[in-house]
């Protein structure tokens, strides 16, 4: 919105000052500075609403060490992640960008449903919350709608040369010529071209094009790549949600680890939408994709604000209402940069707990079938709660977990270069 106005008056009234607006380091550092201070001041106004409503935590008791002292923490504060993400990037970022209008919908849409679901729990005193196939549901409808702009719509491209598309026959959008990056008196000629590209790590030649796999349908392979790239669009979006909301079990946990998620895609959107650094790197060039590193930065900055109220003791819990959102962002910002293939690194906490669950219940109904009695491979699941059984302090689990997401976080980054 502030960009529009900056570059308006800069054409209407001769106004200098959006130079330093143009630059997107500029407007994504203020992103993180603005979302941090509004998650911080309303976050204290929302908690004093939700104690007030009596919007408390309902906690079963798993005989887990502290856990009963949450009971009545307000929770439904993923609100406060909501407001200090969609204020400063409709303030900072373009929103004509279809990338930007896809994040913003991505929010919205995650937050109404874990809104639904904590609001079920919470006013209607049902403990089940919004039923799981109306969650599916959801989360389905909002990998469908992502899928289908990254496959259909003519705005989302990438920037390939001459001899590139001669040799795979891609669609062409529009062709420009543009200053040589490398020689800025020198133009060449490049191609914006629909193409289900994604970048592969740890590969020499790291571009893999999802019609790959339906080249066996013959000349219009391409055309039907959507049977390949939607469903796992789809897929990809429901179990990252799915493991967000997994991982929200200790204080600061899901907050923490989201915030690192956030800064590892920040840098991941800052290379891509770079010609020089896509070109070193050689990963995809995504024209227009800079925007997102201004919504990564209001991401990171809602998830630090929201910590200072979330860390151990909580003065307030997220609920699925934040940690469905977190997970859904994070979900549709790694497909858009196409770098979904990351996604086992970049949420590498979100991942382990996923998997301690679904092992955990998978071991005890196969034992429980060859044996009578079903055993378990954790004390409990989610991972999180193992350690809790094994009496470890919850800030040290939550901190350990962080020291884990930070390594894998620094290897996602590492495979940019690793071939």
């Amino acid at each position: 919105m502030l960009y529009h106005l900056f570059d308006y008056l800069s054409k209407h009234f001769d106004y200098k000052g959006e130079h330093l607006y143009q630059f997107v380091t500029f407007r994504a550092g203020l992103a993180v500075v603005l979302s941090l201070i509004i998650s911080m001041l309303i976050g204290g106004k929302i908690i004093k609403y939700l104690q007030k409503k009596q919007v408390g935590e309902i906690v079963r008791d798993l005989d887990l060490a502290g856990q009963m002292e949450k009971k009545g923490t307000p929770t439904m504060g993923g609100v406060i992640i909501i407001l200090a993400i969609l204020v400063p990037c409709l303030l900072l970022a373009k929103l004509d960008n279809i990338y930007i209008q896809l994040m913003l919908l991505a929010t919205v849409w995650m937050g109404i449903i874990g809104f639904v679901d904590d609001y079920i729990k919470v006013f209607k005193k049902d403990k089940s919350g919004l039923s799981g196939k109306f969650k599916i549901l959801g989360q389905v409808g909002l990998g469908l709608v992502v899928g289908l702009v990254m496959f259909f719509h003519n705005d989302v491209v990438v920037r390939l040369d001459k001899d590139t598309v001669d040799k795979y026959g891609y669609e062409v959008i529009e062709t420009k010529k543009v200053k040589n990056p490398y020689n800025p008196t020198e133009l060449q000629e490049v191609y914006y071209v629909k193409a289900t590209l994604t970048n592969v790590p740890f590969l020499k030649d790291n571009e893999l094009d999802y019609s790959f796999f339906t080249g066996f349908l013959g000349d219009n392979s391409k055309g039907l790549a959507w049977i390949i790239f939607i469903p796992l669009v789809i897929l990809i979006v429901t179990a990252v949600s799915n493991g967000a909301n997994l991982t929200d079990g200790l204080d600061g946990l899901a907050t923490g680890t989201s915030a690192i998620s956030g800064a590892t895609l920040a840098a991941l959107a800052y290379v891509s939408s770079n010609v020089i650094f896509a070109d070193y790197l050689n990963i995809l060039y995504i024209p227009n994709t800079e925007e997102l590193v201004i919504f990564s930065g209001c991401f990171l900055g809602a998830c630090i604000g929201f910590l200072w109220y979330n860390a151990y003791p909580a003065q307030v819990f997220m609920g699925d209402t934040g940690s469905l959102t977190l997970g859904g962002i994070i979900a549709a910002l790694a497909i858009i940069l196409r770098k979904e293939l990351l996604i086992p690194l970049v949420c590498f906490i979100f991942l382990i707990e996923s998997a301690s669950v679904m092992l955990q219940v998978s071991y005890f109904k196969y034992t429980r079938r060859k044996t009578g009695e079903g055993k378990r491979i954790f004390l409990m699941s989610p991972l999180h709660h193992h350690y809790q059984k094994k009496n470890i302090p919850e800030p040290k689990i939550v901190a350990r977990f962080w020291i884990v997401a930070l390594l894998f976080a620094f290897l996602t980054i590492i495979t940019l270069k690793i071939r």
